[in-house]
């Protein structure tokens, strides 16, 4: 059936591959044309097959539809193709460029030499070759090895195939795994799901499962308990207690708590999984992640104890002088950092919107860039280094670009062995960082230098492990700064001076009759209602009062993804009222992607240089080549149709994916469906990512408890208890 519920009937077809029009080595996409059964002219095929040649003998199943450039054209979902047997055949299969030291011109002489039985003498008695004129030994060689290259990725294709793993993925397996995919997935078909993007765990345990591994095996257990783990991940765990791992796993695998009890316990004797005790609770952690809480610990314990990059600074003389030089008055608060600053090699620095976190950076910058300290600015998003660097004046970049990540690998070259080169660091919006990148940003940092972390501890924690910010500040094991007082020209801002209020417990006030203000409330008691109100505030209300564009200065921030007021419906509605007549769309991985519409990406994509957060715009589809481009604040990326899993729609996006940006306009739904997520901090994020506008619509009793309710999951991570 199709997305619309009707009944396709697929047509089988068959015939010759004359020439490959188009392939995508990434996902195996392809565009054919066949010398097909009962068909006088070539016909085209477009379908997905990473390794098919011109030459062979194809089989597809599939259904005719009628391209508007190309015509009409035979889409398969099912391809075979099989080497040819006739010499034509052979001779255009080995022209094609698929092994490595074969052009047309050698393939002409292979099949006049040794005729249909070329292929085995390619792979039985390949020294046979050196007979022909031009084939000496490394030719020989190179034949030899493309054609077993060939070989293993067609066998790697057929077995995954017969397992239900689509071509795309296929593809993406053989790449990570290369010639021997078979025998590691065969040995192990639950690594599938830890180093393949798209294949979850159950789809692993499928395959492992029609492979003959057996439902109460210890293979099965272990896998399952790393998984778990992992999972849990994504709640901001870096372990759990005993008790609830095995309760979680087995109501995962539904095996034998005997069996789940031997796994653990398999786990912990190899040391890839480490067993110690968090707020007295005995618990389990992955490797990693107990090593880099352990580590980051002691480097902020170490790097504290150690000399200041900068010597003894009179800090009263120091202030003088930058009040004078940046033309200011700091407040008493400030003063008192910048005492604490200048004495401290690691410090860290909190408080809320409007407290002069940034004037307090831009002075310290100031003093110690005059003594000549070489200092670093980074941040967790490309937003949020971009907003450092327009308030300090000095260069600031993603953590990642900082660290410079290798594309290829993921992993990043700064290390110890490479550290960066600065004398300071500073590091902004820290409640973002979870456990895996502090502990990265802390190895890659010279012992000798210092560190500077800002934040505001009453944000969200990050969407990764651990609690980075608030375990610093909270163990007193550590310097901190925390500025509580509000700045005059801040005071004006009734977004500012609210989400001091919701961060205090109380409910935030709302102008009163035709009042101007930088802060609304709309009252909607059913959510079908405040859905008509959020896209009548987008497109024409917010407009048409204060100027704003819909698309690129306002953001609709949503507690949730699910529900009729979730992120992801409220998306759709809104790409129908502000994209409503698209030229191209694409439907892939259960979005309707437009041309014309807002994304964000929501992996990192080191190859494309995109992360987690970024939003771009859909500037050309493609669907000859089935290509997307979106356009990234001015940069175009490319994006296969069969990458698209990696974007969603963003004229919605949930609080939590908004952390560390701004945007002039927020509007937000708060409703009581939204109830698993109402939560003081959520609602105090949302309301601090609008910098000159903040619209709240939906019910005053889910407001309240959304202000009333300060506790939040707590997440089991031993950093404090490392520190303190």
């Amino acid at each position: 059936m199709n997305q619309n519920n009707e009944v396709v009937v697929l047509e089988a077809i068959s015939g010759l591959v004359e020439r490959i029009t188009f392939q995508n080595p990434e996902n195996g996409y392809c565009v054919l044309r066949i010398k097909a059964r009962g068909h006088r002219e070539l016909i085209t095929v477009v379908g997905h097959s990473s390794s098919i040649s011109a030459g062979e003998f194809l089989q597809a199943s599939g259904a005719w539809v009628n391209n508007k450039i190309h015509g009409p054209q035979f889409k398969a979902v099912f391809l075979k193709a099989s080497a040819p047997t006739t010499e034509e055949g052979i001779e255009k299969y080995l022209g094609s460029g698929m092994v490595k030291g074969i052009g047309p011109v050698y393939a002409k002489k292979l099949v006049q030499a040794f005729g249909t039985s070329i292929f085995e003498v390619i792979e039985e008695t390949p020294e046979k070759l050196q007979t022909l004129e031009g084939i000496g030994p490394h030719r020989m060689t190179l034949i030899a090895k493309g054609w077993a290259d060939q070989k293993a990725v067609r066998e790697i294709m057929l077995f995954l195939h017969q397992y239900g793993v689509s071509t795309a993925r296929a593809v993406r397996i053989y790449k990570t795994f290369g010639a021997n995919a078979i025998q590691a997935i065969t040995e192990n078909p639950y690594r599938l799901a830890r180093e393949i993007r798209g294949i979850g765990f159950l789809s692993a345990d499928k395959i492992a499962q029609k492979i003959g591994i057996d439902k109460d095996s210890l293979i099965r257990a272990q896998a399952g308990l790393n998984h778990t783990l992992l999972e849990s991940m994504d709640q901001g765990h870096c372990a759990l207690p005993v008790k609830d791992l095995l309760t979680q796993t087995q109501a995962l695998l539904e095996t034998s708590q005997d069996t789940l009890e031997k796994a653990l316990n398999n786990e912990l004797e190899a040391g890839d999984l480490i067993q110690d005790s968090i707020r007295k609770e005995s618990c389990i952690f992955l490797k990693g992640l107990y090593h880099s809480e352990q580590s980051i610990a002691h480097f902020l314990k170490s790097s504290f104890q150690g000399l200041l990059p900068w010597g003894e600074i009179d800090a009263d003389k120091a202030i003088t002088w930058v009040e004078g030089k940046l033309s200011l008055i700091l407040s008493q608060s400030q003063k008192d950092a910048i005492h604490k600053a200048l004495t401290s090699k690691v410090l860290t620095i909190t408080g809320g919107p409007g407290v002069g976190k940034t004037t307090l950076v831009k002075s310290l910058l100031a003093i110690l860039s005059a003594k000549g300290i070489k200092t670093a600015l980074c941040a967790p998003t490309g937003r949020a280094a971009k907003r450092l660097s327009e308030c300090t004046g000095q260069e600031a970049k993603t953590i990642h670009r900082l660290l410079e990540v290798d594309p290829t690998t993921g992993k990043f070259r700064r290390e110890p062995q490479f550290p960066l080169n600065c004398e300071l660091l500073i590091v902004d919006e820290v409640s973002m960082i979870d456990v895996p990148l502090m502990f990265s940003l802390l190895k890659a940092l010279p012992q000798e230098a210092g560190l500077f972390l800002i934040g505001d501890v009453d944000q969200l924690p990050s969407v990764g492990p651990g609690n980075v910010l608030s375990d610093i500040i909270h163990s007193s094991a550590l310097p901190v700064v925390r500025l509580s007082e509000i700045f005059r020209q801040a005071a004006s801002s009734k977004i500012i001076l609210n989400a001091h209020r919701i961060n205090k417990g109380l409910f935030p006030k709302a102008p009163q009759g035709q009042e101007e203000s930088d802060f609304y409330f709309i009252d909607a008691q059913e959510p079908e209602d405040a859905a008509r109100k959020i896209i009548e505030v987008v497109k024409r209300r917010v407009p048409q009062r204060f100027g704003y564009n819909s698309l690129t200065e306002i953001q609709v921030l949503c507690p949730m993804n699910r529900g009729t007021i979730g992120a992801r419906h409220l998306n759709m509605e809104l790409q129908k009222a502000l994209n409503p007549n698209p030229s191209v769309r694409v439907e892939r991985f259960g979005w309707t992607f437009c041309l014309g519409d807002k994304v964000m990406q929501v992996v990192n994509n080191y190859d494309k240089e995109t992360y987690n957060g970024d939003i771009g715009f859909i500037t050309d589809i493609n669907s000859d080549v089935r290509e997307l481009t979106i356009t990234f604040e001015n940069r175009e990326v490319l994006y296969d149709f069969d990458e698209l899993d990696e974007v969603v729609l963003a004229y919605v996006t949930t609080i939590h994916k908004a952390q560390g940006s701004e945007y002039p306009v927020v509007v937000i739904p708060i409703m009581m469906q939204h109830y698993p997520m109402l939560k003081r901090n959520l609602l105090y994020t949302g309301v601090t990512r609008g910098k000159q506008l903040v619209v709240l619509i939906g019910q005053k009793k889910a407001l309240g408890l959304a202000v009333r309710e300060k506790t939040s999951l707590q997440r089991w991570s031993k950093l404090r208890e490392w520190l303190s």
